[in-house]
């Protein structure tokens, strides 16, 4: 995927600066909350912990607190470049931390080289950390600093770059040597660098099975063979007896090769040297010691695995830290042990067998993945990763005696894994991978707003559609110049210019001549963009159309209604929301076209909800609000919502809902398991109808501004072709998410 310098910048610059901030987990707003987060009310705690240490724990934040350390002098593929510099990175570490296992990060830049210096600074932070992440210090210093805070810390410290590589690497080199049926303790292993990563991967293939005899190590100098003098400790580690005048010749007859060092330093001769059914491990990001088109064109029996998610088989350090303290954690391990690190290795291994899941699948473009020479280690973005490596290595902190928590509910354990990330946050990616297998023609009215035009650059670049702009072309074309995208990426229309207005205008006079409208009204209607796009819709010559941004909302309903009209079926069209909270994913209907709906229209409106929440690979929970629980209240307004939920059940009896109840009943399961037993919707809801325009767009503005939601919106349900509203002032992510929608919704029409 390309990134352009000026991307990269702005999402780093842009609004609060950096990636991350700190928010508070308890109420903040009066004065009594405040007296108890300060004083007086904090000095109960600390007299606690006082008379307990282990109470840290119970009464701060530690627990689920990791330092990402580093001194900044080997960071990513850009070398020694300091700690201020280096501070993007470990900022981006704490977002994948958070992302992918929910554990809170402190990021620290030491401006040191000493070692000394760097291991007496992290001690001192024990009493804050529940665990330390090492991160980008350069070989040999990051071997003493990790060998001595293992040794004098009591919680969990990790070099990533040392560990990580390897435990995601030794979970691929199990399943290839399966695949080609070849025993560990037979392989014989070239490794093309020397530093903390090719050194750890090497232990750990040890402890796996591969014997140390037949590894062969190169650094930048050459093979660590014996009669090199210029060797530190931890390359001594791995000399060998026999000579080897170059790479490619102790290449020759290999089993595997695994790059750590720089690309292009593997020929196509070497890999045709190596044993039948080699396995390639090029992992230099982000070139490849060997391009995957290389390596594959000369050998069809080749295995290989890179750092580069564009190819099959990632080696991606993110299946492991986020999950590996995220089990040492739970169970407070004082350290992260060979057995922690083999057991996540050997999990992530069993999970390559498994089936993998719809949402796996849809998450990678609708490509199906089995067990094999292209799928030997599970994708990034399984979120199945959690659940099997943090419990994994969880079991063997408490099996090797360093875990000061017990888990006895495993089954229990692996639901609050589950609950803790709130996967069902995923559904917009999930909609852009589905968008990407099956891209679509998208007109935006408004193409010479540049937020629209930045939006058009990033879904042609990520293949989610091909963007039609509408407006006047020497505008645009400016704007695109400005921003020094490729001309060539947007197809450009000026309707005044178009030689299709005359048609489209005919067109809409067909539609509108019995309502008032005349042929040289339409004309003049077709040269504003807006009708102009949506006759485009209309006529094929696109698929979806975006809008909305610069305009009220009427502005787009209406051209839309006029030109496109109504899917079959239907009386109604709705305004969906998607409204995603700390943990939860919530969609609100209708919160922007009908102001009082009949049953009838609520009913069409709860049924056109559920089938586009269906697109998101979430099953639909319906709950139909009112300020009525179950018949409580006799009102018209109730009856309405009442009558409705029993029209839905007869059209589509499949369908999981229940109503009327009150908004704290359908968001509350034991609500509704206490007081309402009889009630069909069980555990939680996702959907939420609302009786009135009135109720919809206060609830889901009141989420936005106070509730601290993310709101995605509104999609418009009930359209013959998608045609989905911008809120005023939406970001470029808002309107690369609605594309993506609109992608997808256009295929299924299709």
């Amino acid at each position: 995927m390309k990134i352009s310098i000026e991307e990269a910048l702005s999402y780093h610059s842009e609004g609060r600066k950096g990636k991350i901030e700190v928010i508070p987990t308890k109420p903040c707003l009066t004065a009594r909350d405040l007296s108890l987060a300060y004083t007086p009310g904090v000095a109960e705690p600390c007299r606690a912990i006082e008379k307990n240490l282990e109470d840290v724990y119970k009464y701060t934040a530690k627990g689920n607190l990791v330092a990402v350390v580093s001194n900044g002098t080997a960071v990513l593929g850009l070398g020694d470049i300091g700690a201020e510099a280096g501070k993007p990175v470990m900022e981006g570490k704490g977002v994948l931390f958070k992302r992918f296992a929910d554990i809170d990060v402190f990021d620290i830049e030491l401006r040191s080289k000493n070692p000394q210096e760097i291991i007496r600074c992290v001690q001192m932070l024990e009493p804050t950390f529940g665990g330390i992440n090492l991160e980008d210090i350069k070989a040999p210093e990051c071997f003493e600093i990790e060998e001595t805070l293992k040794a004098t810390m009591n919680i969990p410290v990790f070099h990533d770059d040392q560990h990580g590589t390897a435990i995601i690497s030794c979970a691929a080199l199990i399943n290839a040597a399966e695949i080609v049926g070849k025993k560990l303790a037979d392989l014989k292993i070239v490794v093309n660098g020397a530093g903390a990563a090719a050194i750890s991967c090497c232990k750990l293939y040890m402890r796996a099975g591969v014997r140390k005899e037949n590894i062969i190590m190169f650094d930048s100098k050459g093979c660590l063979s014996k009669s090199r003098k210029d060797l530190n400790k931890y390359k001594m580690d791995f000399v060998t007896d026999k000579e080897y005048a170059s790479l490619g010749d102790a290449m020759k007859g290999a089993d595997v090769f695994v790059g750590l060092s720089v690309g292009g330093i593997v020929t196509k001769e070497m890999v045709k040297g190596m044993a039948k059914d080699p396995i390639v491990f090029a992992m230099a990001n982000p070139d490849p010691e060997i391009t995957y088109e290389d390596a594959t064109s000369v050998r069809k029996d080749i295995i290989m695995a890179t750092g580069r998610s564009d190819y099959p088989n990632q080696v991606n350090n993110v299946l492991g830290f986020p999950f590996i303290f995220r089990g040492a954690l739970d169970v407070r391990a004082t350290s992260i042990t060979e057995e922690m690190k083999m057991a996540a290795t050997r999990a992530l291994a069993a999970l390559a067998k498994e089936k993998v899941p719809e949402i796996v699948i849809n998450a990678y473009g609708g490509a199906d993945f089995s067990f094999g020479k292209e799928y030997i280690i599970p994708k990034p973005f399984d979120p199945r990763v959690l659940w099997y490596v943090a419990p994994a290595v969880a079991k063997a902190a408490i099996e090797g005696g360093v875990a000061k928590n017990k888990i006895e509910d495993w089954q229990a354990y692996e639901e609050e894994l589950k609950e803790r990330m709130g996967f069902s946050k995923e559904v917009i990616r999930v909609m852009i991978h589905k968008a990407q297998k099956n891209p679509k023609k998208v007109v935006y009215p408004e193409g010479e707003e540049e937020k629209i035009i930045r939006a058009a650059h990033i879904v042609k670049a990520e293949n989610i559609a091909s963007p039609i702009l509408l407006g006047n072309e020497k505008i645009i074309r400016s704007i695109i110049s400005n921003l020094e995208y490729d001309q060539n990426d947007y197809q450009i229309i000026d309707p005044e210019l178009s030689n299709d207005r005359e048609l489209y205008s005919k067109e809409l006079f067909k539609k509108r001549q019995r309502k008032g409208s005349t042929l040289p009204e339409s004309k003049e209607l077709v040269k504003q963009p807006i009708y102009f796009g949506c006759m485009m819709l209309d006529q094929g010559n696109a698929d979806a159309l975006i809008s909305g941004l610069t305009t009220q909302y009427p502005s787009t309903i209406k051209p839309a209604l006029q030109c496109v009209g109504v899917k079959e079926g239907l009386k109604v069209v709705s305004g969906l929301y998607i409204v995603i909270t700390k943990k939860d994913v919530y969609f609100f209907s209708d919160c922007t076209v009908n102001v009082d709906p009949t049953a009838e229209e609520l009913a069409q409106i709860a049924i056109s909800t559920a089938d586009m929440v269906n697109e998101f690979d979430i099953i639909p929970k319906i709950a139909m609000l009112s300020f009525s629980n179950f018949g409580s209240a006799v009102y018209p307004q109730t009856i309405k919502v009442k009558e409705a939920v029993q029209l839905v059940k007869q059209q589509r009896p499949n369908l999981i809902i229940d109503g009327e109840m009150q908004a704290d009943t359908a968001v509350v399961p034991e609500i509704r398991e206490q007081q309402f037993p009889f009630s069909t919707l069980q555990g939680k809801c996702n959907v939420l109808i609302f009786p009135s325009l009135e109720a919809g767009n206060i609830a889901y503005k009141l989420m936005a501004r106070i509730g601290q939601a993310t709101v995605i919106g509104p999609v418009l349900l009930g359209m013959k072709k998608p045609i989905h509203v911008l809120q005023t002032g939406a970001t470029v992510d808002d309107i690369i998410n609605m594309t993506a929608i609109a992608v997808v919704e256009a295929d299924k029409k299709k």
